[in-house]
């Protein structure tokens, strides 16, 4: 039986399909659509599908169905989809959870924390680029005049795109998202939604709708709104910051210390947690940084526009943006994510490093409170400041030979990564681009 304000919800905006969502190992929506009288049964025994047919669920042709079963809690319209819902969706394999959906591996390590009385707060920056294509096929900015050396910021560039960003704002403030800001961001074309932050497994739900809604409102405008991380060269890629805080039962901030000795407000918990963030940081990193794509967002050097934004070293600082993690005075600030992530993955490898920190009182060391981007080689040596991996695949080898993950997040689900992420890798090295056609051809 349905509960009466679920019963409200879908009589007053006259839902006739249910979209029962899950994702993929890469945090791609997935889903089916469900008239709105079959919704209970995706509650109760979820919605069947061919796990073999989805990218990492690991799963052969032979094998049981893989069952999405919706969480009522996040029942919601789509705007953009009059008469549609969205629920987000949990899989279950033989009516057991599986090990392989990214969702469960996000919510065991939720657990982790509530057997200790705790909750993970997250608050996520995603950037995106506004596209059309060329008659080539090319991509170019939407808006042709969006052209400035620095557009960060710029009146013109966030005015002109505001057909789009307005009604993704107006549709994502239907179901509930606290929009404070908008703006463009430091690449031609780039822009950034903040909304307030939530509860870890709200925050990953959102931001697989976000996605959701923000491809399809671009697409209806004959536009392209893409999260790769790294499309254009010579210009900032797409991140996805995350701010993070662990809170009690009553709701206190327990990263938070008024008398932190270093000024930053963190208390020794923050730290502890801190520290398992950098000490697993090159292993992280392919989590956070899934694609081939991603490294080319993650270089040590700058951009067009001066800076890539992006961290490459791994250390913290106060309000310091070329650190992997800034410290906004009593939480963190997690900027290696890009875009392209799996929030579920990312958010479960975070709570992995950073309770593995907790547990064992590991040391961040002093903050790096200077323009990292600066440093030599050589003087990141002298410091001790490490640098993260600079390929998919030296992100891969730190993941395979970290067992903290394997552990935690699952041997099953990390091993299906590992794979799938070598194939993509392999199957990159392979690809001749038109870069070395140009190069080479008459080369020799």
């Amino acid at each position: 039986m349905l509960p009466d304000h679920v019963k409200t919800l879908l009589s007053d905006h006259d839902i006739r399909f249910v979209l029962a969502q899950f994702v993929d190992i890469h945090g791609v929506a997935k889903t089916k659509s469900v008239p709105v009288n079959c919704l209970m049964n995706v509650v109760e025994e979820g919605a069947g599908f061919a796990g073999f047919a989805v990218s990492g669920l690991g799963m052969q042709p032979h094998e049981s169905d893989f069952m999405a079963r919706g969480d009522l809690a996040t029942l919601s319209i789509v705007p953009w989809q009059p008469g549609y819902a969205r629920i987000a969706c949990t899989g279950f394999v033989d009516d057991k959870p599986h090990p392989l959906d990214s969702r469960y591996v996000l919510q065991r390590q939720l657990e982790r924390l509530a057997e200790r009385g705790w909750t993970l707060n997250t608050g996520l920056e995603p950037e995106f680029c506004l596209f059309q294509r060329n008659g080539n096929g090319g991509l170019r900015p939407e808006d042709p005049s969006d052209t400035l050396d620095k557009p960060c910021y710029d009146y013109k560039g966030l005015s002109r795109s505001r057909e789009f960003l307005e009604r993704l704002v107006g549709n994502l403030q239907q179901v509930g998202f606290d929009i404070y800001q908008i703006d463009h961001e430091d690449a031609n074309a780039q822009f950034e939604i903040n909304y307030t932050y939530s509860d870890a497994l709200t925050s990953a739900d959102r931001f697989v709708f976000l996605r959701m809604g923000a491809g399809e409102i671009a697409n209806d405008l004959g536009m392209i709104c893409s999260f790769m991380p790294k499309p254009m060269s010579s210009r900032t890629g797409n991140g996805m910051h995350f701010h993070m805080s662990v809170s009690d039962a009553g709701g206190g901030n327990l990263f938070h210390d008024a008398a932190d000795t270093r000024g930053l407000g963190l208390s020794s918990i923050g730290y502890h947690f801190l520290a398992g963030l950098l000490h697993h940081a090159r292993a992280l990193c392919a989590l956070a940084a899934p694609t081939v794509n991603s490294y080319k967002r993650l270089v040590v050097g700058g951009s067009a526009s001066g800076a890539t934004w992006a961290p490459v070293y791994i250390t913290y600082g106060d309000n310091n943006r070329s650190a992997m993690v800034r410290v906004p005075y009593g939480r963190l600030e997690y900027r290696l994510p890009d875009a392209g992530c799996n929030p579920y993955l990312v958010t479960a490898g975070l709570i992995a490093a950073g309770l593995d920190g907790i547990e064992r009182e590991l040391d961040p060391g002093e903050p790096q409170n200077i323009n990292l981007y600066d440093l030599s080689a050589e003087d990141c040596r002298e410091r001790g400041i490490g640098i993260l991996p600079q390929t998919l695949n030296e992100a891969l080898d730190e993941l395979e030979r970290n067992p903290l993950f394997h552990e935690t997040l699952g041997r099953e689900i990390i091993t299906e990564f590992i794979r799938m992420k070598r194939d993509e890798w392999i199957e990159y090295n392979r690809h001749v681009s038109e870069w070395e056609v140009e190069r080479y051809v008459e080369f020799f």
